[in-house]
């Protein structure tokens, strides 16, 4: 009987071309990945170098030139949208540089979101856990824009692990922080992913963060380079 643990993400010969005035521009070439449960890797490199791209590319939430992504033994690209979004719900979360809360809900609504929209009975009390879990507790009424930038990347922690996420995907989460508020958000995001057991893919260009993780790799012109 073959125990091997299988990849819970992988990528072959994943490519992003784009039209760019007369010429195509590859964003992304041939990447090769696999990610292993419970792994947190890093992706960094100069801005432009495909990073995002590559994000993007994992979660479905765009679509290849050329090659594969399965995850959780899943063909990504083999289901249509409705079918990549489901898929989404199921297994990933996200954290971006931007937050993306929505301002007409207040911080439990925003965290409840998910919950709701999976069916969850039980959202209000699971979004007041995890904002509690956060620091946030006292919160729960503000709105974003009443909420400070540390504050609201924490609702947004809440808000992906809320759905107990196997992936979680960040894109430069600290970028809009200043340094002392990135450290704090960081420091919480990697507790959030060891006591979940959740498999991390983070894109940075700070490479002392990159440095916590537990593999990287580095991306040059649309390649992987190093790692």
């Amino acid at each position: 009987m073959d125990n091997k643990v299988a990849p819970i993400i992988t990528a072959l010969g994943l490519s992003k071309i784009v039209p760019s005035g007369d010429e195509m521009l590859a964003i992304l070439q041939d990447i090769r990945l696999e990610v292993m449960p419970g792994e947190a890797l890093a992706v960094v490199g100069a801005s432009g170098s495909g990073k995002s791209t590559l994000l993007g590319l994992l979660a479905g939430l765009d679509v290849p030139s050329a090659g594969s992504v399965k995850l959780d033994g899943q063909d990504l690209f083999s289901l249509d949208e409705d079918g990549r979004a489901r898929l989404r719900a199921q297994l990933l979360g996200f954290v971006f540089q931007s937050f993306q809360l929505l301002p007409a809900l207040n911080a439990q609504e925003n965290v409840m979101l998910p919950l709701e929209l999976a069916g969850n009975a039980g959202a209000a009390e699971l979004a007041l856990a995890m904002l509690n879990r956060v620091g946030l507790g006292e919160r729960l009424r503000h709105y974003p824009k009443h909420l400070s930038g540390g504050e609201q990347q924490r609702v947004a922690l809440a808000r992906a692990f809320v759905m107990q996420p196997k992936l979680l995907l960040a894109d430069e989460p600290t970028g809009n922080l200043d340094a002392a508020t990135g450290a704090d958000v960081i420091d919480l995001m990697f507790e959030l992913n060891a006591e979940r057991g959740t498999t991390l893919v983070l894109v940075t260009h700070d490479e002392m963060l990159a440095r916590r993780c537990t593999r990287q790799i580095r991306l040059a012109g649309g390649r992987v380079v190093g790692g």
